[in-house]
């Protein structure tokens, strides 16, 4: 694409606080801008204290409209809200901005995607992290019964996007498992991540990285504090060390575990998840822990052996990925991962679960270790990182260079630029299989009609 002939692009997420989902919007909006793109985010919630420095620092521009709506009924209807939340942000964008944006990316949430169809001539571009249908609990027949329109609306909505691009080759199989009437084929495009941001140096003068320093050697988690992204699993495997007698007691009184990640006081799942982490931790471990919110100023005691870090900045994220020995990323069925490329980035080995995205990040005794969502085995691993059996640092070197060439932002840039100037074109060409699946699907229609019309 030419000089003169740069893109208008609309990014819009429903909530740009701190995640993996946020952290890929925030380095696609970085990525094609430093292409010398136009770029604005639009969300329905940005919180300042909150959020991924690019987003308050003046790098990306965010507009915010939607917010003086409610996030739930009585703790309930969370989707219905996030949808209204959304439709009011696409209104306003219809309003005042119909006909200022070329292309216009849409993730997490697909529900306007028809509305922008049909009322703005900018192309549309979905990202599916995961199937949101697959994410939900349904534990109760009425909550089966609610989902139904949900998960039709947003098959059919997702559907309606120009182009559709997913995370991983994981999320790439659920997707047509979950969307069988999408016959659009979904692009892989790996998230990224932005070497600058890893390459800053620690500042042992920031009064919040001295909140977690530590003499102690560090083991650490990052992940959200949802009960989904199974947190657990690291305490459990940590309090083996010692309750096994996998090391002895005087070994283990040189490690820590710290537990951070996203945290919003205001939902609660966030609240009730780290209750219960703490309690797991002191009444079923006896191990003693300490919790740092962003507005913490005093210090954790050197006795405390777990630390649950609510909502880090990325002067702390700097300290834990120089400082730790080791990454423990526990999810399963993740559908990509962004911090097990951030870990190996910052030249820790990793142990992550044997499914979903880390499959494709991390290389088993290579860059880390795949084990299945166990605490014996993790416990077992941890314990071989601790004996030397496995050598960190070189896994940790390994890892570098394996994500170096692989999850550049600059790689990241190129790909997602050819996407954006294809869709801008007119759209990707529809790929002969395409025209062959739908041809199939018709005759396969066309078949069982005659089979139930002639014998039934």
């Amino acid at each position: 694409m030419s000089e003169n002939a740069k893109l208008r692009i609309a990014f819009i997420h429903p909530d740009l606080g701190i995640g993996g989902a946020e952290r890929l919007v925030v380095d696609a909006a970085v990525g094609i801008q430093s292409k010398g793109h136009n770029v604005v985010m639009y969300t329905s919630h940005h919180d300042r204290n909150h959020c991924f420095e690019e987003t308050r620092d003046g790098t990306l521009e965010v507009r915010v409209h939607g917010d003086s709506l409610p996030r739930d009924l009585f703790g309930r209807f969370y989707i219905v809200f996030a949808i209204l939340r959304q439709l009011a942000l696409v209104y306003w964008i219809l309003q005042n901005e119909k006909e200022t944006y070329d292309i216009i990316f849409v993730d997490q949430l697909s529900a306007c995607v028809p509305i922008l169809k049909w009322f703005c001539p900018a192309q549309v571009l979905f990202y599916c992290h995961f199937p949101d249908k697959l994410l939900t609990r349904r534990d109760s027949k009425l909550k089966e019964l609610y989902r139904v329109p949900i998960d039709k609306l947003e098959e059919l909505s997702t559907g309606m996007a120009d182009s559709i691009t997913v995370n991983s080759q994981f999320t790439a199989g659920m997707f047509k498992r979950s969307f069988p009437s999408i016959l659009k084929k979904p692009r892989v495009l790996y998230p990224p991540i932005n070497f600058n941001a890893y390459d800053k140096k620690v500042d042992l003068s920031d009064p919040s990285v001295q909140l977690v320093e530590s003499h102690k050697k560090t083991i650490v988690s990052i992940n959200r504090f949802e009960k989904k992204k199974n947190v657990e699993l690291a305490l459990r495997a940590f309090a083996l060390l010692v309750k096994n007698d996998m090391i002895p007691k005087e070994t283990f009184d040189q490690y820590r575990l710290v537990l951070a990640g996203g945290y919003d006081k205001r939902v609660t799942e966030n609240v009730e998840y780290l209750k219960e982490l703490d309690t797991l931790a002191t009444e079923t471990f006896g191990l003693e822990t300490y919790t740092i919110f962003p507005h913490t100023t005093e210090r954790p005691p050197s006795t405390a052996q777990v630390i649950f870090i609510c909502s880090f900045n990325d002067a702390q994220r700097t300290y834990l990925l120089d400082q730790s020995m080791l990454l423990l990323y526990t999810p399963s069925n993740e559908h990509f991962g962004i911090t097990p490329v951030e870990g190996m980035y910052a030249s820790l080995p990793v142990i992550a679960a044997n499914s979903g995205g880390p499959l494709e990040t991390v290389k088993d005794k290579e860059t880390g270790l795949i084990l299945a969502p166990e605490p014996e085995l993790w416990a077992q691993g941890i314990c071989d990182f601790i004996s030397l059996k496995y050598d960190g640092k070189t896994m940790g070197k390994v890892g570098r260079e394996h994500v170096k060439s692989k999850f550049s932002l600059e790689a990241f840039a190129d790909e997602f630029e050819d996407i954006l100037e294809e869709l801008a074109s007119g759209g990707r060409p529809q790929r002969k299989y395409d025209n062959v699946e739908f041809i199939m699907r018709v005759i396969m229609a066309i078949v069982i009609f005659i089979v139930w019309y002639k014998y039934c």
